[in-house]
């Protein structure tokens, strides 16, 4: 088996970046979900509600982010990797309150205007600890703004098995995993404990629940109803849609496209 793709997506819910290699650390791949936009409140905005955050897509460059409309790409904005307003506030992601540093109000300015919703850039700074739930945890790990883990596995051959299925195909966007793999029967990442790629060892956490984000297209940012509706009549557990593995890191390290990937 082999790592076919590697993602990050630096800003929760917005357009994801393969990259041909990446670094391998305890909250995640490096850059991976250490934005986030927040409300006036400081509660964190997704996709679920806002379909239209798939339009804004992300690069990175030698010192920050350039963000820019896909449909129309001079609409763009640069965030650094260090933010420079100095400002700290509270956000709130699912269950957790930590504290963020907000970017700039000038980039704020720039994603309230694009979306058409009051909101603040925010960056995740190493000096904010957010503990995933300590029942999955092996040595007290951490998570960035992701919803719930570091990691996300899928096997190609689980989204084939789903597409087969399906009257229009979804492409693997869809799920935004950090991993994606091929080699391997349909779903077979589900039997697996601890899985090894490259150097790197990764202990599997549990199976990844699916949300009505799965529907959003994130060429149109439009939703309809697939693949969360065909996926309900197979892959339902306890009320929950499962498809992909959560994961955490048990050792860092670089790793790469095409590297072996091996259960343990």
């Amino acid at each position: 088996m082999q790592l076919q793709e590697i993602y990050i997506y630096p800003i929760k819910s917005l357009g994801g970046i393969r990259l041909q290699e990446a670094q391998v650390e305890v909250r995640g791949l490096t850059y991976d979900r250490r934005w986030m936009l927040v409300d006036d409140k400081g509660l964190f905005l997704t996709q679920r509600k806002h379909h239209h955050m798939a339009l804004l897509q992300v690069d990175l460059q030698p010192s920050g982010l350039r963000v820019y409309h896909k449909h129309n790409p001079e609409r763009q904005c640069f965030v650094p990797f260090s933010p420079k307003s100095g400002q700290s506030i509270k956000v709130t992601v699912w269950d957790d309150t930590v504290d963020a540093l907000v970017v700039s109000e000038e980039v704020s300015q720039w994603f309230t205007g694009i979306l058409g919703i009051s909101c603040q850039l925010v960056f995740m700074p190493e000096a904010t600890s957010r503990p995933i739930d300590e029942k999955y945890a092996v040595h007290q790990e951490t998570v960035s703004f992701a919803d719930a883990m570091p990691y996300l596995l899928i096997g190609q051959s689980s989204l084939d098995d789903l597409n087969n299925k399906l009257e229009e195909a979804v492409p693997m966007n869809r799920f935004r995993p950090n991993f994606v793999f091929t080699g391997a029967a349909a779903f077979e990442e589900d039997t697996w404990s601890q899985i090894k790629i490259g150097t790197c060892t990764f202990k599997i956490t549990k199976p990844c629940a699916r949300c009505v984000m799965t529907t959003v297209d994130q060429e149109t940012g439009t939703s309809g109803k697939e693949p969360l509706k065909t996926l309900a009549s197979y892959r339902s557990v306890n009320k929950k849609v499962l498809f992909g593995q959560n994961m955490i890191a048990l050792t860092g390290g670089k790793i790469k496209i095409g590297d072996q990937l091996t259960p343990l």
